[in-house]
C-alpha cells in the first residue's frame, strides 16, 4: 500500500477530532457513506489509514475546525474536549459541535453553556455501541441538545447507528447512557463475583458463564414487572417477592466462606436492609428503589449490610421459592 499523500485541507462535510477506536470507526463509516471528512488526532500517524480512504488530514485543531461546518469531538473525557477546543473557541463560532465524548450529564450541560458563549450550536451524543457495530445497522446513539442540529444532521447520524433524540437539555442523552451502562456493569460484576465464588470448587469461569448466561437472560423478563411497580409507586401489590424473603445475608456469608469479597452482593443487601429496618419488610423487592432515591452522601457512607439469623424467611404464598 502506498504512503498516503496529505492533501491541503479544504471544506468538508464534517471534521472528526479524535481517532481512537471509536473516532476512527465513526469517520470510516462517514467516508463509506460518501461524506467528506477532515480528521485530526493529537498523536500523529493515526489518520494515515483514513487518508488512504479519502479523508483529509489536518495538522492542527484549528485547521480541522475551520475545514467544516460540523465538528465532531470523540476524545478521552470532558477535560480533553475543553483543552482541545479552548484555544480555538472563536473559530467554532457559527458551527455545530457534536460531542460524542463520554461525559456526565452536568459536564454535557457545561459544554453546551460554554459553546453557547461563542455562538456554537451544541449537540451531545451518547454511543450505545462498540466500534465494530458502527455503520452496521446495529447499536444506538442517543442525542440531546439542539433539536435543529439533530434534525439537520439526522441523515448523517443515521449512517452510524439508530438515532434517538432525548430533548433539548444537553445532559439527557448522557444520563440515559450512563444509567444503562450502570445496569450492564453491575451485571458483569455480579457474574464475576459468582465466578469467584465457585472457583474454589474447581468450576471454571467458562463453565459458570455457560450456566449464568441463560439464567440472566430469563431473569430479564422480570424487568417490566419491576418497572410497573416502581412507576405505580405501590410496593404492596400482590405477586411480589417481599424484602424479608429477599434477604441476601446468606449469599454474603457464603461469599465470605469462600474467601471472596462480598462487596457486590453486600451493596444490594444494604439497600434491602435499609427498607426492612424502616418497617417495609413485607413490601416488594422493588422498594429498594426508594433506598437508592433517598441515598444522600450520609446514607452512602454509613450504609452497611445487616446480618440476620434467618437465612431464608418464610415466603408468602405469592412469593414462590426463588430468593
Amino acid at each position: 500500500m502506498s504512503e498516503p499523500t496529505r492533501n491541503p485541507v479544504q471544506l468538508t462535510d464534517v471534521s472528526m477530532l479524535g481517532l481512537g477506536a471509536m473516532g476512527s470507526a465513526l469517520a470510516a463509516a462517514l467516508l463509506d457513506a460518501g461524506r467528506s471528512v477532515t480528521v485530526w488526532n493529537r498523536t500523529p500517524g493515526r489518520a494515515a489509514e483514513l487518508m488512504t480512504r479519502g479523508a483529509r488530514g489536518a495538522d492542527s485543531v484549528r485547521e480541522a475546525v475551520t475545514a467544516s461546518p460540523v465538528v465532531i469531538a470523540c476524545l478521552l473525557k470532558y477535560d480533553s474536549v475543553r483543552d482541545t477546543l479552548g484555544p480555538v473557541a472563536d473559530e467554532l463560532r457559527g458551527r455545530t459541535l457534536l460531542n460524542v465524548t463520554t461525559t456526565t450529564p452536568n459536564e454535557s450541560r457545561q459544554l453546551a453553556a460554554w459553546t453557547a458563549e461563542f455562538g456554537v450550536t451544541y449537540l451531545d451524543g451518547a454511543i450505545m455501541a462498540v466500534p465494530a457495530m458502527i455503520g452496521t445497522g446495529e447499536g444506538q446513539i442517543l442525542y440531546s441538545g439542539s433539536r435543529t442540529a439533530y434534525d439537520t444532521l439526522l441523515p448523517t447520524l443515521d449512517v452510524w447507528a439508530t438515532s434517538e433524540f432525548h430533548g433539548e437539555d444537553a445532559g439527557r442523552a448522557s444520563l440515559v447512557d450512563l444509567a444503562m451502562l450502570s445496569g450492564m456493569y453491575q451485571m458483569f460484576a455480579g457474574f464475576i463475583h459468582g465466578a469467584a465464588m465457585v472457583a474454589p470448587m474447581g468450576m471454571s469461569a467458562s463453565d459458570f458463564a455457560a450456566r449464568q448466561a441463560p439464567f440472566l437472560s430469563a431473569m430479564t423478563h422480570g424487568l417490566a414487572g419491576f418497572a410497573e411497580v416502581v412507576d405505580g409507586g405501590d410496593y404492596t401489590v400482590p405477586g411480589q417477592q417481599s424484602l424479608d424473603f429477599s434477604d441476601l445475608s446468606h449469599i454474603v456469608r457464603a461469599s465470605e466462606e469462600q474467601d471472596v469479597d462480598p462487596a457486590p452482593i453486600a451493596a444490594v443487601q444494604a439497600l434491602i436492609s435499609r427498607q426492612i429496618d424502616a418497617g417495609h419488610g413485607r413490601e416488594g423487592f422493588a422498594r429498594i428503589y426508594e433506598s437508592l432515591r433517598a441515598a444522600g452522601p450520609t446514607a452512602r457512607t454509613t450504609a452497611r449490610p445487616t446480618a440476620r439469623t434467618n437465612t431464608r424467611p418464610t415466603a408468602r404464598p405469592e412469593e414462590g421459592t426463588a430468593a
